[in-house]
């Protein structure tokens, strides 16, 4: 049965202010799905004292084992209802439902059986130092929150909450106000399986909520997807009263083809780098650079697979690439192929856009592909987030490291070559935190994903990553084997 949306849609932390309402966009079509009522700072406020009260209560003590019995319900349960999620999130962010079936979903389960899988089963630190022994508990930091953008709703909604209660903490998401919906009854499911509480969300429409969620004392930690400067000014705010923050942030990330490379492998990776999720992923490659050697040979392979590419309504099983997820963003992606035709880029090719009537008023870009791209333009250094890729020639290795650090961001880089001392060389040089040698596989729970400079800090979808939502407790005790520790001046003024 297809889902369907109220004309307003209102939730338990919706404010009663009209003011604060805000549209829900169909990107393939323009059209409103619903209306949201957003909360405010007196929603917000309540739903931090909502979190601390039942951090406070039960969900601090809960055992270990029990935390991860619910993580592992979720996971059922979400996997339940998969092509319902699938279909909200087509609906409202524009990707193909069946990448978000496939992809989306499936990852998000994931994550929550992956984390339900290692709670209660990592090991315990025990230190034995002279006269004591020294326990370390792993103590969750109480109520946290999660500030999520518009691109991936599925995956970072798991990758914050999974990790953040599986540590025993209590969590309140912000979901991106561009498509909120797939995230808010993600939460609604979660919420039949946890007490209370536990887990809440709160639909926002600019920085009031995402700024007392960081700003809040009662918050003791967050956690941020989205751009460089909403991570600066969140981690800026939470710092003004010394929490934590872990930030994953954007990415200009490269694909580096030397002239030994098996294009039969790096042609169709390039392709899914640069065009999966309509290129709105802080993973996306949008920069090819390419050996001169055979710089002609793989632009003329790539360019007719962009041809290709059926761009069209995520609802259509033959839509490869979906629409951009806001007016917003359209326009802001074809500002970005005009500025690369002024810097004097080539287009080599754009695919076609949709012809059907009902798309007439979607947000869509042709995918663009450029060719002589040098050092310097926009379109190489910016994170345009849209499906655009250029393509570069590098003369030598030396060269090529230079050309995939010249930019502020470090999240991804893929490497293709068949010597293998050259790519681990190269890997190690290059300013990234994830690297890809002769693969882009983007999907690996179970392993740190993070960037480096501009990209963030911190790690998600890892054991690495309990860490993030936890702080060491020490509690050092007399093990009767060797002497205390005590100042000198003790001895001195205690004799009789």
């Amino acid at each position: 049965m297809p889902v369907s949306f109220p004309n307003l849609s209102t939730y338990a932390t919706s404010s009663q202010d009209t003011t604060k309402h805000f549209p829900v966009h169909n990107p393939a079509s323009g059209a409103i799905l619903t209306t949201v009522a957003a909360g405010d700072a007196q929603t917000t406020t309540a739903a931090i004292e909502a979190a601390e009260k039942a951090y406070q209560s039960d969900w601090r003590w809960c055992p270990p084992l029990e935390r991860a019995s619910y993580l592992l319900k979720i996971a059922d349960e979400l996997e339940k209802h998969s092509e319902e999620l699938a279909e909200i999130e087509c609906l409202e962010n524009g990707k193909p439902y069946q990448d978000a079936l496939n992809f989306d979903i499936k990852f998000a389960v994931t994550i929550f059986r992956f984390f339900g899988g290692i709670v209660g089963k990592l090991p315990g630190e025990l230190y034995e130092v002279g006269g004591v022994y020294v326990q370390v508990h792993k103590e969750p930091f109480g109520v946290t929150a999660g500030i999520l953008p518009f691109n991936w709703p599925p995956i970072h909604t798991s990758g914050k909450i999974a990790p953040a209660i599986a540590a025993g903490n209590t969590i309140i998401i912000k979901p991106g106000e561009q498509a909120p919906l797939t995230s808010m009854r993600m939460i609604e499911i979660m919420q039949t399986v946890l007490p209370p509480n536990v887990v809440q969300f709160i639909p926002a429409l600019g920085p009031e909520v995402p700024q007392l969620l960081a700003s809040h004392p009662l918050v003791r930690k967050i956690s941020l997807t989205g751009s460089t400067a909403a991570g600066a000014a969140a981690a800026k705010t939470a710092a003004s009263h010394v929490i934590p923050a872990t930030l994953e942030l954007g990415g200009k990330n490269a694909i580096v083809v030397f002239e030994d490379a098996d294009l039969d492998r790096a042609v169709p990776d390039a392709l899914e780098g640069a065009f999966f999720n309509k290129g709105e992923a802080c993973t996306a490659s949008s920069r090819l650079l390419v050996h001169s050697r055979i710089y002609d040979e793989f632009v003329e392979r790539l360019a007719p697979m962009i041809q290709r590419l059926v761009v069209g309504n995520g609802m259509d099983a033959k839509t490869h690439v979906g629409p951009c997820v806001s007016k917003v963003q359209q326009e802001k992606v074809l500002k970005y192929i005009e500025i690369g035709k002024e810097e004097g880029a080539e287009i080599v090719v754009q695919g076609e856009l949709p012809s059907d009537a009902s798309c007439k008023e979607g947000y869509f870009v042709p995918p663009t592909l450029f060719k002589g791209v040098t050092k310097g333009m926009r379109i190489l250094k910016e994170e345009m987030f849209g499906p655009i890729v250029t393509v570069t020639k590098f003369e030598s290795e030396k060269e090529a490291i230079e050309m995939v650090n010249d930019t502020p961001y470090g999240l991804t880089c893929g490497i293709y070559s068949r010597d293998s001392e050259k790519y681990l060389r190269v890997a190690r040089h290059v300013d990234a935190g994830m690297i890809f040698i002769n693969n882009y596989n983007r999907n690996a729970v179970g392993t740190p994903f993070g960037g480096m400079k501009d990209s963030g800090y911190g790690r998600e979808h890892c054991i690495e990553t309990l860490n993030e939502w936890s702080t060491p407790k020490q509690i050092r005790i007399p093990n009767g084997l060797g002497p205390l520790p005590a100042w000198r001046a003790i001895a001195d003024v205690t004799k009789s």
